[in-house]
């Protein structure tokens, strides 16, 4: 039988096959299909509607699937060369132009073309996810009494207390907000800290999606140097002197990209240097369930020994999970939180209460401990497999720190190398990965090089993911 990802190659034959038929013509039936293509009907039900979705077939129920008639003549398209005037003729008064920039954050999301293998991802494989688990909490949520009617504008009651209690310290339930996905929680937590034309510090290198987010609000990003424990805590004093900043953004645990977690000592002292200068951190703790099987005891998140509200902390299920299970949780201690609410029910007015409930019934399950366990331990088995493969064939690529959570390794590039130029050979040779220079705010101190080892079918791809790797360096170095 054909696995998920045949559903596209079965829509090729399909598409292929078309030309036999006149426009109006009936395809041969979905059983005729399964047993010709020897395919479950599911897949062909994906596959015909893939094409439908194309506007090459008409399904109709009942009767089966047609080719498509060919559209009308289009009208002739219209000049939007306006727009560009329109969309920056208030330029000039933004302190900072609002121009998004997303490259960056579309490496990680956009599927490579078939044959290549995918360095360059941020989700989970679909072989990691809690596939089987999420459909059943979807399932049993859709029936729960009210589960189709609107929400607490906060957020379920539970959710709310399920991600206080995994924050811990003295996080209540009343200092949590349920969002839509952790990119959504960081927009919100910006758009309600920082005025547009504010600084804002942000760690260097760090997450192209925070950076992108910054600079759509008209903010200012300035870049605040990291090393294997984290920021350091004196020019993140200085950074606050020199800009007059009010907001740093930081991941203190398996940073994105160099996998650091923030050192004991620094913790204390990133929230004092942030106290005084009357600023607040927003910690992005996104990747807190992806922990590999060898790591010790992970230590708290900031917010936990917050009790001044410095903090605005960002949790998500979405990493952990799916890249469409997108529920995550803001928290936040005193007057600002009101801010941030106010904001996100203006954005988005809450999250469906069907995928509360799902949240819900998915971590409330004995299936829920039982994937992060296994998580952990795939985790491991794939960042391991990557590490000796780049030791055996790619020894030039520097890897300072091997992250003990998290999903990707960053390497740092031979001297002199274009890493534009590295990852455009690597994909004609297979393999997507992620260049480095979207991670700076600023001019990168050297070239770097981001491979993720999770959203890869398992050690096989791996392996020959190097190998394709090394044909790249071959070419470029």
């Amino acid at each position: 039988m054909y696995e998920r990802s045949s559903v596209s190659e079965l829509a090729e034959r399909l598409r292929r096959d078309l030309d036999r038929y006149s426009p109006g013509g009936k395809l041969p039936s979905s059983r005729a299909l399964v047993e010709r293509f020897r395919v479950s009907p599911v897949t062909v039900s994906r596959a015909l509607a893939q094409l439908a979705a194309e506007g090459l077939v008409v399904t109709r129920p009942g009767a089966g699937a047609f080719r498509a008639r060919p559209r009308a003549t289009e009208p002739p398209a219209g000049d939007t060369s306006w727009q560009e005037v329109a969309l920056s003729a208030d330029g000039a008064a933004e302190l900072v132009p609002r121009t998004v920039d997303a490259s960056g954050v579309t490496v990680s999301l956009a599927t490579p073309p078939p044959g290549v293998l995918e360095f360059s991802g941020g989700y989970l494989h679909p072989s990691l996810q809690p596939e089987r688990a999420m459909a059943a909490a979807l399932a049993r949520a859709g029936r729960r009494p009210g589960a189709w009617g609107r929400p607490p504008l906060e957020g379920l009651p539970e959710l709310r207390e399920w991600f206080a209690r995994g924050i811990g310290g003295a996080v209540t339930a009343a200092e949590v907000l349920i969002a839509a996905g952790g990119q959504s929680a960081l927009a919100t937590a910006l758009r309600a800290l920082a005025p547009p034309g504010a600084p804002v510090l942000v760690e260097s290198p760090t997450y192209p999606g925070m950076l992108a987010l910054a600079r759509a609000a008209g903010l200012r990003p300035v870049p605040v140097p990291v090393d294997p424990d984290g920021v350091r805590p004196g020019l993140l004093a200085d950074a606050f002197r020199a800009s007059g900043a009010r907001v740093f953004v930081c991941q203190p645990l398996f940073q994105n990209p160099t996998g650091a977690v923030l050192a004991p000592d620094r913790r204390a002292e990133v929230l004092r240097i942030a106290r005084e200068a009357g600023a607040f951190v927003v910690e992005d703790d996104f990747v807190r369930r992806l922990v590999h099987a060898d790591s010790g005891p992970l230590p708290r998140p900031l917010a936990a020994d917050d009790p001044d509200g410095v903090v605005v902390h960002v949790g998500s299920l979405t990493k952990a999970t799916s890249p469409s299970f997108r529920v995550s949780a803001l928290a936040a201690h005193g007057p600002v939180l009101e801010r941030l609410r106010a904001i996100q029910v203006v954005d988005s007015f809450f999250v469906p209460r069907p995928l509360q409930e799902a949240a819900l019934e998915l971590v409330g399950s004995p299936a829920w401990p039982r994937h992060l366990r296994a998580l952990a331990a795939e985790l491991k088995e794939r960042r391991d497999a990557m590490t000796a493969g780049l030791a055996r064939h790619l020894p030039e690529l520097a890897l300072p720190h091997v992250p003990s959570g998290g999903y990707h390794l960053w390497l740092r590039l031979p001297d002199g190398t274009d890493d534009a130029a590295l990852t455009a050979a690597a994909l004609r040779a297979g393999v997507a990965i992620t260049p480095g220079r979207p991670y700076f705010s600023a001019e990168p101190p050297a070239a770097h090089l981001r491979l993720s080892f999770a959203a890869v079918a398992g050690t096989g791809e791996i392996a020959e993911g190097v190998r394709r790797l090394r044909a790249a360096c071959e070419e470029v170095f």
